[in-house]
């Protein structure tokens, strides 16, 4: 451009050029670097997500955060005080659909079923109300268990399971019985289980608990087939579920284990999980363990809230397969199929349609193999 006489050249205007995150609007200056956020973030369609700004989370609690916490985004916590959830977090098109919502948000507390109301020893051993079901063709049926533990050892600090209590998908009790632990138990810890030495007199030994519970769980099915695939095994529920099968000296198939406390959704962190005291006052909206503990209420509270997380209707992320661990595994792997300069040609929103979850959401457990 030809300058004229005095006239000073144009100056040019520095534009910093953000790559933004589709998910969580995390912003970086260079390309690269929001790729490797994606790669290492896996947000993907199935994580909480803001009902007004849309910005995902990686857990309910931090969706809280951004919309009641001490710092919350301005217009999001506008709008949630105004039409949002406190229970499930959503936010609805107005004040009359909330209250309509939360009529049917907010659960009641179960019944405790209460240690003076055990079931005589015949009925402890049926397995009513569940029929031997093939699980190919549809959702797997869902058992929730707990146990409350005493104390073995010379301190009484050895967790020792005294009483079991297995539900179905309908909170009716399908397996309940009083335990006899395998060494002698030190500490009843009356205080949070309100037993005693007269509960477990007669109760059931460990190993005929045991064969009980595996064939509620294994529903017929071949222990090879359970092992790799499922099939006609029962997903089971409940809250630290590790501890109580160490403590009942079982084993059971991870990729059959949904674990409230290791659901990524409802944990704090990574690391660090929430109690199923704490889980159920917050996201069903009623109180268990407020005096002694009952395991009907905390199957309850584990099954409800378990029905809660499957309930969720997120868009399907390509094919599932009946092999639960192999759809994890190739999701997780997404990005490696992709060439460092087709990554770069992608937008932030080509990047996200990529990416996949760490873990498996529980809402796949609602559907048929073959839907994509």
């Amino acid at each position: 451009m030809d300058l004229g006489p005095g006239e000073d050249p144009p100056k040019t205007l520095s534009v910093t050029v953000r790559h933004k995150c589709s998910a969580c609007f995390k912003q970086y200056k260079k390309k690269e670097h929001l790729i490797e956020h994606m790669k290492v973030s896996y947000h993907s369609i199935h994580e909480p997500k803001c009902g007004a700004c849309k910005k995902h989370c990686k857990s309910l609690e931090s969706l809280r955060e951004h919309l009641t916490g001490p710092l919350p985004k301005a217009n999001c916590s506008r709008l949630f005080v105004a039409q949002g959830c406190n229970i499930c977090l959503n936010i609805f098109e107005s004040p009359d659909a909330l209250n309509a919502h939360k009529e049917m948000c907010i659960f009641s507390s179960p019944a405790p079923i209460g240690p003076l109301r055990m079931p005589s020893v015949d009925s402890e051993m049926e397995n009513s109300g569940l029929p031997s079901v093939d699980n190919t063709s549809q959702g797997p049926q869902v058992v929730a268990m707990d146990c409350e533990m005493v104390g073995g050892g010379s301190d009484g600090s050895l967790d020792l399971c005294a009483r079991v209590c297995l539900i179905d998908e309908n909170e009716k009790v399908i397996f309940h019985s009083f335990v006899q632990p395998l060494i002698p138990v030190t500490n009843y810890r009356y205080d949070i289980t309100g037993l005693t030495e007269e509960h477990l007199r007669d109760a059931m030994p460990l190993n005929q608990v045991q064969e009980k519970i595996q064939e509620i769980l294994y529903n017929g099915e071949a222990i090879w087939r359970m092992r790799m695939e499922g099939g006609k095994a029962r997903l089971l529920v409940g809250h630290d579920l590790e501890h109580d099968l160490d403590c009942l000296r079982m084993n059971y198939p991870d990729h059959l284990l949904r674990d409230t406390a290791k659901y990524r959704p409802l944990m704090k962190t990574n690391l660090v999980s929430h109690s199923l005291k704490y889980l159920t006052k917050t996201y069903l909206g009623f109180e268990i363990q407020s005096g002694v503990h009952d395991p009907y209420e905390d199957c309850v509270a584990a099954m409800r809230l378990y029905k809660r997380m499957s309930a969720q209707d997120h868009q399907m992320e390509g094919t599932l397969t009946p092999d639960l661990t192999q759809y994890t595994q190739i999701y997780t792997k997404s990005f490696d199929s992709w060439k460092p300069k087709q990554l770069e040609k992608m937008s932030p929103d080509e990047l996200f349609k990529i990416s996949r979850s760490s873990y498996r959401c529980w809402c796949l457990d609602s559907r048929k193999p073959t839907e994509s």
